[in-house]
């Protein structure tokens, strides 16, 4: 009885090695355990014993064998390639549109954007912000009798249709047209400043909880005294590009929809500026959009580094070139006599024959610089040299700097044209 388990039970050492043996790098542990199992029925105690003890050791190497495959196909290491979630594919391609208006793209997104134009070339934007900031604060104070301060948050350089789509709802928003320009802008009040301002202009206590009613369109009241607010904007807006270039700025439409308030392509570059309204305890952000097509017409103002910039025109160098060509020295002709004889006479000219001229003895002689008038005078004599004295004033031109000015930028759009 004994032999016959002692040969039964070194069958089944020899079925656990061969199925140990056909897994990758299980070859030595299953021939470690057929010995162990062997060794068990040998010196066994009992009958029963050593199957047992062998059965479960067995398991037990089983289950640590497929707990590591698990854990190698979950790491990658175990030749399946790893699946990247929604997170991780927009943060390696930066195309996440949840703060598209402010953080810094990168990934695929940065050098898709690369050749967009950054707001950084247009030095005097910064001016122009800084003073519609220092406006707004003044205005504000006067249109809500409330202590309002307004800051300028941030200015960068977005898509128009990435930033609509970035728009947090509600919203309203409001398209304006500037007239000079010939081209439309965009403003963007987010639903804490509207509800903000409506409770300061119809009354409010301060230190209350903002009252948000969602899944609603606004109400006639709501969007009127918005609207009387971004007016306000606007023509603090006004007053910060005066100095620049005089431009104004008329409400279009108000819409709730970005859909609606498509004023230029989505791969359009545009500059986008947020502004942040605190009332004590109380505000919100605007944001204020302007397309490039639409400061297009300034973008040589934007260009300079300070307010009144001078570009290709230096007054040190204007000076001393001024100087120079006072200083410089021409030469004038004393002309007595012009007439023009037909070329038949000319060739039948010849020597000792006599040209008649037709003048006086007192007519002026023209004083002439190449094919220029300057004046005229009389013909005399000073010592043993020939003089002509002015009798007439020097003929000014009438073509100043100024003109020469009009007559470049006339030509340069009719060659843009």
């Amino acid at each position: 009885m004994a032999q016959k388990d002692q040969v039964d039970q070194n069958a089944l050492a020899a079925e656990w090695g061969l199925a140990l043996d056909g897994e990758q790098g299980s070859a030595e542990a299953g021939g470690k355990s057929g010995a162990k199992a062997v060794a068990g029925a040998d010196a066994g105690a009992g009958v029963g014993a050593a199957p047992s003890a062998a059965g479960d050791q067995t398991a037990t190497q089983w289950a640590a064998m497929l707990d590591d495959s698990s854990t190698n196909l979950q790491s990658g290491k175990g030749g399946a390639e790893r699946v990247l979630n929604q997170e991780e594919i927009d943060s390696l391609l930066g195309f996440s549109l949840g703060d598209v208006a402010l953080n810094n793209n990168s990934g695929i997104r940065a050098i898709i954007d690369s050749a967009m134009v950054s707001y950084e070339r247009l030095p005097m934007l910064e001016i122009v912000f800084d003073r519609l900031v220092r406006l707004m604060t003044t205005s504000l104070r006067n249109f809500t009798s409330d202590n309002v301060e307004v800051s300028l948050d941030r200015i960068t350089s977005v898509r128009f249709g990435d930033y609509l789509n970035s728009i947090p709802l509600p919203a309203i928003l409001s398209v304006f047209r500037a007239e000079e320009w010939d081209n439309f802008g965009l403003i963007t009040v987010n639903s804490s400043l509207i509800y903000s301002i409506i409770d300061v202009l119809l009354g409010g206590r301060r230190g209350q909880t903002e009252i948000r009613v969602e899944g609603r369109p606004y109400t006639t009241i709501e969007s009127n005294l918005v609207k009387r607010m971004i007016e306000v904007v606007l023509a603090d807006a006004e007053l910060a590009f005066k100095p620049l270039s005089p431009v104004k700025f008329n409400i279009d439409r108000m819409e709730t929809n970005p859909r609606f308030a498509a004023i230029s392509r989505p791969a359009n570059a545009a500059i986008l500026v947020r502004l942040r309204i605190d009332m004590e305890d109380r505000g919100g952000d605007i944001e204020l959009l302007l397309p490039y097509a639409t400061i297009e017409p300034i973008r040589g103002v934007l260009l300079q580094m300070f307010m009144g910039e001078k570009f290709g025109r230096d007054p040190i160098w204007e000076g001393h070139l001024a100087t120079e060509i006072g200083q410089a020295g021409i030469a004038v002709d004393a002309v007595l006599y012009e007439a023009y004889l037909p070329l038949r006479r000319m060739v039948k000219l010849e020597v000792g024959d006599t040209l008649m001229l037709e003048m006086r003895a007192d007519a002026l002689v023209k004083i002439r610089c190449g094919d220029v008038i300057l004046s005229e005078g009389r013909m005399g004599r000073v010592g043993d040299r020939v003089a002509v004295r002015v009798a007439k004033t020097l003929r000014r031109t009438r073509t100043t700097f100024a003109m020469f000015e009009k007559a470049d930028q006339s030509n340069s759009r009719m060659e843009a044209a």
